[in-house]
Parts: structure tokens; sequence; C-alpha cells
């Protein structure tokens, strides 16, 4: 953990020394995700939900909103690069998703229950991929070609990030 609200577990750092632990480490952070997400929202009222993590940040809603939206996206990544060659995916404005219309009217519920669903079915594509399936490459116009074993990292490090920011919040808050 660190001070910084922004980063409450650390910014993300790729370990390129991959084995076969540390995937299923990071195969094991993003199963336990949604639960993990699903913990440190249960029991906040709405008052609570609308609040933001930290001065200038999301709200607690946004974030619960944003890891599935995220991590569907994070998904379909990953089908890409396992069906064609180095694709070129597309980015998205993660802040004007955030603020679409639907964010403030949907439950939390139904995004909890959409990564719950997504996380089962993307945990199953990550058993059962190979040392080349992870070796395998997309490129991502902001970030430039990267592996899906970099990509795996970078998503087991954001469930927690954004979990984190609701957990330390919560703390802070007295919640």
């Amino acid at each position: 953990m660190t001070d910084d609200l922004r980063y409450p577990t650390g910014p993300f750092k790729y370990d390129p020394h991959v084995t076969p632990d540390t995937r299923k480490q990071a195969i094991a952070a993003i199963r336990d995700a949604p639960s993990a997400l699903r913990s440190a929202v249960r029991g906040l009222s709405d008052t609570q939900l609308n609040t933001p993590y930290r001065d200038g940040g999301w709200t607690v809603r946004q974030v619960a909103h944003h890891v599935p939206e995220s991590h569907m996206n994070a998904f379909i990544r990953f089908k890409l690069a396992m069906t064609e060659d180095n694709p070129t995916i597309k980015p998205y404005d993660e802040n004007a998703w955030a603020n679409l219309a639907d964010v403030p009217r949907e439950p939390i519920e139904t995004s909890l229950a959409l990564l719950d669903a997504l996380h089962h079915r993307w945990t199953t594509l990550l058993e059962a991929m190979t040392p080349d399936d992870f070796a395998r490459t997309l490129v991502h116009p902001e970030m430039g070609q990267r592996t899906l074993d970099f990509m795996l990292q970078m998503y087991a490090w954001h469930g927690r990030h954004h979990t984190a920011h609701v957990t330390s919040l919560r703390t802070r808050k007295g919640w």
C-alpha cells in the first residue's frame, strides 16, 4: 500500500521474468477480483457510492461500473490476440465512459454480476492458455506492442488497484 490515493497498491510494474507461478498468481488475482470488489462495496449507501475515492477522482459507483467495462475490453483484447496476428486494438476514453448516463442510473449489482460472469469466462480462457499463447502480441495505439503476459499482469493489478480505491476510502472514512 502507498499513501498516493491514485495508486493505493502502487503503480503497475510489469515483471518480465514470467514463470508458471507468476502466471498462476495473476490468473488467481483475476479469478478473485469480482468477489474482492463485491466485498469492498458491500453495504455502502447511495451517498457512500456517490463519494469520490479522492479529490478529483471517480466515485465508488463509477469505479464499480468501470472495472467490468475495462475488463470486458481486456477479455476481447485477449481473444483478438489469440485469433489474429498482432492485432491493433481500439483504446477507449474511460473517463467519458464513466460519465455516461447509465453509470449513475444503473445499480452497481448489474456491473458486479457482469464482472462475475466475465471473469468466469476469462479465467477459463486463461487457464487453457499455453506459454506460447501468453507470448502472443497485440498493439495498443498508446502503449505499443504488448504480450498477453504483460496484459495478464496489468489486469491482475487493475482489479486490485480499483478495489483498493474503495477499501482505502472506507478505511479513511471509517465505513
